[in-house]
């Protein structure tokens, strides 16, 4: 199934069904007086956050939605039929935004959760609805109200615990498939990854959902490279996971780009807690491992070391990573806004 996180919709409410002007008219009843029904409600456009969806994808193929118009009233009271609603079905993490793609509508984070983006028209009153002793015989009806047309944007936020950050070929994907039951594709060369990757990862019989997202590279917040595209996914993460690769000739240097990109993109991203790893140290000595180590602690503090492909020191991260999602969740009980950074 193909990736696709940001749609153009458009979509227009049903109008609602037009009253009826009619009269009884039955044998040896002369003054059978009005009896035109009301018409019927137009639908809905609702969207709803549903289970086994993770992409957009089905809005590329289908952009247009328009619900059903409401019927009008009949003779002998009938009420018209309502029109049938719209449900637009998104993945949970999915954001409604207005067409100028700057004004929320709505953040839909839960399963479950429904949002009316468009109501339907009222149905028009028939003439029985205006009769009275002053008028006996009413020969007006009301139209229906006519439908909502609008057009939305839906953007998919992935919902997971720890969001995977690094230049591109840091090991974020090999960490991945070494880690879960995700098969993102890994290669020796930049930007394997061209979308993002949701793993559920266990350790100590505690499981968590891991999102790898395409590498970053400097300028990446003013559209250079893939990763600035895919940021959002991991705003909601309860902490990031910094993979530096340790076969780069600067890994300070490294550090700092994610850091300053991570920074000017901004929504929270920097205050977010962070455990920073020195990947690929199975290709390092013990001589080169130890002063890259040295050098990273120095302006990242603390710093763990693992190896995805020989999976060396793997547990160790992700209990520290489950260890951080834990007390987000405990932040999030006792209602508290700051973050607490990591500490090993």
């Amino acid at each position: 199934m193909k990736f696709l996180d940001l749609a153009k919709v458009y979509i227009r409410s049903g109008g609602g069904g037009g009253g009826c002007v009619s009269f009884r008219r039955e044998k040896y009843i002369e003054y059978g007086g009005p009896d035109g029904g009301d018409g019927g409600k137009g639908g809905s456009v609702i969207v709803e956050t549903v289970e086994g969806l993770n992409t957009l994808i089905d809005f590329r193929y289908q952009q247009h939605f328009f619900a059903k118009n409401g019927q009008p009233g009949m003779g002998n009271q009938r009420t018209g039929r309502d029109g049938d609603d719209i449900i637009l079905r998104v993945p949970v993490g999915t954001e409604v935004l207005d067409e100028d793609q700057e004004t929320v509508i709505g953040d839909l984070s839960e399963l479950g959760q429904r949002i009316v983006l468009a109501k339907g028209g009222n149905g028009g009153f028939g003439n029985l609805h205006f009769k009275s002793s002053t008028n006996q015989a009413p020969r007006r009806a009301n139209p229906g109200q006519p439908g909502v047309e609008r057009t939305i944007w839906l953007r998919l936020k992935l919902i997971a615990d720890v969001g995977l950050l690094g230049l591109p070929n840091a090991g974020k994907s090999t960490f991945l498939a070494a880690t879960s039951n995700a098969r993102p594709k890994i290669a020796d060369y930049p930007f394997t990854t061209l979308h993002p990757n949701l793993g559920v990862v266990g350790v100590d019989n505690v499981e968590f959902v891991v999102a790898d997202i395409p590498g970053l590279i400097e300028g990446a917040s003013e559209g250079r490279g893939l990763g600035d595209l895919f940021l959002g996914h991991v705003e909601r993460c309860a902490v990031l996971l910094h993979l530096i690769d340790g076969t780069s000739e600067n890994v300070v240097e490294d550090y700092q780009t994610i850091v300053t990109e991570v920074e000017r993109y901004g929504a929270g991203l920097a205050d977010k807690p962070r455990v920073i790893v020195l990947n690929k140290i199975d290709a390092l000595s013990a001589e080169d491992l130890a002063e890259k180590t040295a050098e990273l602690a120095a302006v990242a503090g603390p710093v763990m070391q693992m190896s995805g492909v020989a999976s060396q020191g793997v547990i160790d991260v992700l209990r520290t990573l489950r260890s951080n999602i834990d007390a987000d969740r405990l932040r999030q009980k006792k209602g508290e806004e700051e973050p607490q950074k990591w500490h090993p």
